[in-house]
């Protein structure tokens, strides 16, 4: 039975999704380390303690751990702000799997700090490790630019990484092309797994969603559901549904879930009061409604209930609501970026549109405005494609047989001459 040690500085599984740094990463390090569990592995998941309350070793689920690390002062910290204290979480995690009776076989971390710590663990202790970045620092500076607070020693981190990993976890083709234009990460060590959805939490509605969340049966819904941050492009679809609105005289709900509160307050979510703001500019408060943060339980009801899924950022390392959305039957629009590219099939499972261009995403509401069995298609299409290829499960299956390989090459006998000159070295 292989135990493995998921690292994970900033994303914590038990967090509440939706937060300002809760999001895919949290979904992505719980939903994995639950189904290695099933599929037979032992799992601790290691993460920064952020609140006093916390308890060190919590007993999450069968054969998982949530273990919290004390590195910096036990409250929020946003993650561009928590580069001083990776040494003194990976000191912490070196003692602890020290002490362990049974070793970790593996290590497997995600974002570049928690590969910072996985690197430590295997120069002292000689535990391999797998790298999964999440997000990388040069495809967000040329996204984002100024707003990215990141600083520069990032780019030579996360290159030293993808030279030192055993094995990397790319989440889609373009996350590989872009490790290997930006960074000269050598291909031969990077595998394509994608991200995945539950479908124990999502799945068509096979009731009325629509009643329980006050929406009339005749209304054409759009929705928007996740973090609240300037990237995930939630102006854009405001402007779009402006457009849908006044140019093409559509009526329609737009639905913006998300937030750092269960009622949107724009003191707590500041993007949320500059949505809010947007939304009454472009003359269309009366058809939006923020709802603010909704529990995981409650997300399938939203995306059952709309016509359509938006999603729109111009940066997205992968994307997993697109996922969740095309599991409840719903169609999607996205943006051509990322993983996007990969989970939404244009003109299949819905349909890609450039960032940042709200007419050309209103162009695609009003067809599927107008349109409604086409619509239908596209969302079975979409719910056959997240089942056969993007389910946690087979993630999980995939995500084992890396971690396999890479214990694998770390066990390999040295051949004959390397072993030759290895032996002179040490005389």
């Amino acid at each position: 039975m292989r135990k493995i040690a998921l690292i994970s500085e900033h994303a914590s599984p038990l967090a509440q999704i939706g937060s300002t740094d809760s999001g895919g990463q949290n979904v992505y390090v719980a939903q994995l380390s639950r189904h290695l569990a099933r599929l037979g592995y032992v799992v601790d998941v290691f993460t920064r303690r952020d609140a006093e309350n916390q308890e060190q070793v919590v007993e999450w689920e069968q054969n998982v751990r949530v273990i919290h690390v004390p590195a910096g002062p036990a409250q929020f910290i946003p993650k561009e702000e928590m580069l001083p204290f990776v040494d003194q979480f990976s000191r912490f995690v070196v003692r602890f799997a020290r002490r362990q009776k049974v070793p970790y076989d593996l290590f497997h971390a995600n974002f570049f700090m928690s590969g910072m710590v996985a690197q430590q663990v295997k120069q002292i202790l000689g535990i391999p490790f797998v790298m999964t970045f999440h997000a990388l620092g040069r495809v967000r500076r040329l996204s984002q630019g100024q707003a990215d607070s990141f600083p520069d020693v990032r780019f030579a981190i996360e290159e030293r990484l993808m030279q030192e990993a055993d094995r990397v976890i790319a989440e889609c083709p373009q996350d590989q092309s872009d490790m290997e234009q930006l960074y000269g990460a050598p291909p031969e060590r990077i595998d394509i797994v994608p991200c995945g959805f539950d479908p124990d939490e999502f799945w068509p509605d096979t009731i009325d969603a629509r009643q329980p969340l006050g929406i009339g049966k005749d209304e054409f819904v759009v929705l928007q559901l996740g973090r609240m941050v300037p990237r995930k492009g939630v102006d854009n679809v405001i402007r779009a549904v402006a457009i849908l609105k006044h140019q093409y005289q559509v009526q329609c709900r737009l639905l913006i879930v998300g937030g750092n509160t269960p009622e949107p307050d724009p003191e707590a979510t500041p993007e949320l009061g500059r949505m809010m703001a947007l939304a009454e500019s472009v003359g269309i408060t009366e058809s939006v409604t923020f709802t603010g943060q909704r529990p995981r339980d409650q997300l399938r009801y939203f995306y059952s209930a709309a016509n359509v899924f938006v999603t729109t950022p111009w940066y997205e390392p992968f994307g997993i609501t697109p996922l969740e959305a095309m599991a409840c039957g719903t169609p999607v629009v996205g943006t051509a970026v990322g993983g996007i590219k990969s989970t939404v099939v244009d003109g299949e499972t819905g349909y890609l549109v450039p960032p940042n261009d709200p007419a050309a995403l209103a162009e695609r509401l009003a067809w599927l405005h107008d349109h409604p069995q086409i619509a239908q298609r596209l969302g079975w299409a979409g719910m056959r494609r997240a089942y056969q290829q993007f389910t946690w499960r087979n993630v999980a299956s995939q995500v084992a047989a890396v971690y396999e390989a890479a214990l694998s090459a770390a066990t390999l006998p040295l051949s004959p001459l390397v072993a030759s000159a290895e032996s002179g070295i040490r005389s």
